[in-house]
């Protein structure tokens, strides 16, 4: 008996709630609603009633024709060179960049390029190779592309990738040897019963 007994005190307290949040809703939608509907501005009282207007020189123009718009395709082109800043153009460019670069990793010549550089039995075998390698990747993505900025991106990835292989210390026939560093001289400082 007892638990029913709580069951329904629950269930009434539950009900008892569910009330009280209606009521309040009802409560702030009367409080807010009623200055919202006093504060409204009347209708405007109706027209006096004029004569209608017979002259016959006094007929209505019709309606000024739209301008003429540009076809779909130039307003697409125009779009597409709109700039929308530096950081949303470099992003387009890496994307689009990236997606040339996932068609021509799957070429046959280019995967034969980049497995014969691997499998090469000297650095320096394999260092050129791998500028081949990159040579005919860098080659194909500019292939792919019309627009000018892919193309220029596409050669500074290639410059990049090119520089990395160069050793000027090790062999300096296969880079630009870098001019070499001046140690610098270390100040003798004066002891303290020195003058």
């Amino acid at each position: 008996m007892d638990r029913r007994r709580r069951a329904l005190m629950f269930h009434f307290r539950l009900r008892v709630t569910q009330l009280m949040k209606l009521l309040r809703f009802l409560g702030f939608a009367l409080v807010f609603h009623v200055p919202v509907t006093l504060l409204a501005q009347d209708a405007a009282q109706p027209a006096v009633d004029l004569p209608p207007n017979n002259n016959p020189e006094a007929t209505p123009s019709p309606p000024p024709s739209a301008p003429a718009l540009p076809e779909l395709s130039v307003l697409d082109e125009a779009f597409k060179q709109t700039t929308l800043g530096k950081a949303a153009d470099d992003m387009r460019i890496r994307v689009e960049m990236r997606r040339l670069e996932n068609e021509v990793v799957n070429d046959p010549e280019i995967r034969a390029a980049k497995i014969a550089a691997n499998a090469a039995g000297t650095d320096l075998e394999k260092r050129e190779r791998l500028r081949s390698y990159y040579d005919l990747y860098y080659r194909r993505i500019a292939e792919k592309t019309s627009r000018p900025e892919l193309r220029s991106a596409a050669e500074s990835a290639k410059a990049e990738h090119i520089a990395l292989l160069s050793q000027p210390r090790v062999r300096p026939g296969s880079g630009e040897t870098p001019p070499p560093k001046k140690k610098k001289q270390k100040k003798k400082h004066k002891g303290f019963f020195e003058s």
